[in-house]
């Protein structure tokens, strides 16, 4: 990818602007919409085409952003969570594929570990969060929040990014190295 400061800041635009406006297509369907994870997609995006800085401040932006100008999700602490949670993805994308073969098994691999890692950090924000409201973080809300109501989006995101990037590859907004 040509490596431009302003094709990058472009494009991280363009994956923000993704983020506010994909729940508007999931949330149509209530009872799965929210379970897509569709504030998710543009970030991990974010962070294997423009690396783990950029991905990390998209990240970081998309859900207070999102809850100031649409009221959901809530700013505190579901929008404060999950900002730390997204960061996290966009970061520890963005890392880890510039460090692993840029094989498909690297790509799943840096998936699946900014996945884990980005969970691991929401619960860790939601506990911190959840004291401060005088509330309980439990190990049940942690494994039903990152991994039993979010399945049904952890499994688009593995059948939807690796082909995302190969055509961003093909079209050259990626390395194809």
């Amino acid at each position: 990818m040509n490596d431009s400061p302003t094709k990058r800041l472009v494009l991280a635009g363009l994956f923000l602007a993704l983020g506010l406006l994909l729940p508007f297509l999931t949330l149509q369907v209530p009872s799965i919409g929210k379970m897509l994870l569709p504030m998710h997609i543009p970030v991990l995006l974010a962070g294997f085409v423009l690396g783990g800085p950029y991905g990390l401040i998209v990240g970081q932006v998309l859900p207070p952003l999102r809850s100031l100008i649409f009221g959901l999700p809530p700013l505190f602490p579901g929008a404060a969570a999950m900002s730390f949670e997204l960061a996290a993805y966009g970061l520890f994308t963005g890392i880890l594929y510039r460090l692993l073969p840029k094989k498909n098994w690297g790509l799943y691999l840096a998936l699946a570990f900014a996945m884990v890692l980005g969970r691991a950090v929401w619960g860790a924000a939601s506990l911190l969060f959840f004291d401060l409201l005088g509330n309980t973080f439990t190990w049940k809300l942690f494994i039903a929040g990152a991994f039993l109501e979010a399945y049904p989006g952890i499994i688009l995101q593995f059948i939807l990014i690796p082909p995302l990037l190969a055509l961003l590859k093909k079209a050259g907004f990626m390395e194809t190295n």
